[in-house]
């Protein structure tokens, strides 16, 4: 929108923030008072010819679906889950899907698949706020593999090898946050996925 034009379209439960158009157009929708539900937005937004798609969240399967079809079709698409890690946002994409369709959704999210960046909040050392943690998972040839092939409990591991292409780990962002004297060592334990690296 600061940069480059093009066609915006986001669907959200509520707008939390109203996007003004700069160089590119944007069209917010909101689940109620716009739209019946994210997929009937979803349907209609196709149809529009937008370049990019925030679906403010990916419930239910048919939702999933059409973001992934979106994608597939060359559109850029955000979309938000509930998830404590980036191989658990994968997981639940395709834990959605019936037993018969997860070989060709595993394919479809191997495909598409850009980044995943997964997030918590943490209470900063000097009490006044909150910080961001973030894991960082870059749709790599290594990742786009793993998915393909379901090994998702090696994803951990290929984020954790993956910081020159940009990737980290939730640990590996806390611990840099601790050095960084941001939050505390204890704070770090309680979000850590591995707790013992910060006793």
């Amino acid at each position: 929108n600061e940069n480059e034009m093009g066609h915006i379209l986001t669907v959200e439960d509520p707008i939390e923030f109203v996007h003004e158009s700069k160089k590119c157009l944007i069209n917010q929708r909101e689940v109620g008072p716009h739209t019946l539900s994210f997929n009937n937005a979803l349907r209609s937004a196709l149809r529009e010819d937008p370049d990019i798609i925030l679906v403010g969240e990916l419930r239910d399967l048919e939702t999933i679906r059409l973001a992934l079809t979106a994608a597939e079709t060359g559109h850029l698409v955000f979309g938000t889950l509930h998830t404590s890690s980036a191989a658990k946002t994968v997981d639940r994409i395709i834990d959605v899907f019936p037993a018969a369709e997860k070989e060709m959704v595993r394919a479809m999210l191997s495909e598409s698949l850009r980044a995943v960046i997964s997030q918590t909040l943490c209470k900063t050392k000097d009490g006044n706020g909150r910080a961001a943690a973030h894991e960082i998972m870059i749709g790599t040839p290594a990742i786009r593999n793993l998915i393909r092939e379901a090994k998702i409990a090696q994803m951990y591991s290929a984020i954790q090898t993956g910081q020159q292409l940009g990737m980290q780990t939730l640990d590996q962002n806390l611990g840099e946050m601790v050095k960084r004297n941001i939050i505390s060592k204890e704070e770090a334990r309680g979000k850590a996925a591995n707790k013992d690296a910060f006793n």
